[in-house]
């Protein structure tokens, strides 16, 4: 990621300066995930995007992914946190080629340097910025037409998430909150043969 341009960031070029947006943002634990159906709704997209999304490998479930029928993925914060940019970016226009990059780019980065860049676009192209100066050098070259905040986002997705489920990987076995699924097969089991 070098100056501006193709999914390209001009954190390279401006070091030292303030950041964007204010970016204190709460610890995120390693050991909790989310399964599909709150991240969904953490991240405002259906779950045949989400189910699309890990098939292909666009944002894929890291605390657990699915392993045969009947397992659950689970997907970290920061991974809740990802889908909702890509969501973002969707509804501007930008196409997959150029959002499958910048989410290459942002899984490089540590979730700590998330919480301080802003995404630009100009509909086409993303770029990443890291400081006010780098926006409006953007914008007055004629490139970036809209900006998220991705420190913005993730307070979102942390004010979404304290309201859901959440479980720890070894929970497998345990019954979840909201699992209809769960509830359905119970319901048939239960039904005399």
């Amino acid at each position: 990621m070098g100056s501006p341009g193709r999914y390209d960031s001009a954190a390279g070029a401006v070091h030292g300066q303030g950041q964007l947006f204010d970016t204190a943002v709460s610890p995120v634990p390693d050991d909790v995930g989310y399964r599909g159906p709150t991240a969904c709704n953490a991240a405002g997209i259906t779950y045949r995007q989400l189910d699309y999304w890990a098939r292909t490998g666009l944002v894929e479930p890291t605390v657990r992914s699915a392993k045969g029928s009947g397992s659950q993925r689970l997907y970290s914060f920061r991974d809740v946190l990802v889908l909702k940019i890509v969501k973002r970016l969707l509804d501007t226009g930008v196409s997959l080629q150029q959002i499958r990059q910048a989410v290459n780019h942002l899984r490089e980065r540590g979730v700590e340097d998330l919480a301080g860049i802003t995404l630009m676009s100009d509909g086409a192209s993303v770029y990443e910025c890291t400081s006010a100066d780098e926006v409006v050098d953007l914008v007055q070259g004629g490139q970036g037409v809209f900006g998220i905040a991705v420190g913005r986002v993730w307070r979102e997705v942390e004010a979404t998430l304290v309201e859901l489920p959440a479980e720890r990987p070894g929970e497998d076995g345990q019954e979840h909150p909201g699992d209809q699924l769960a509830a359905r097969r119970r319901a048939r089991e239960a039904k005399p043969a």
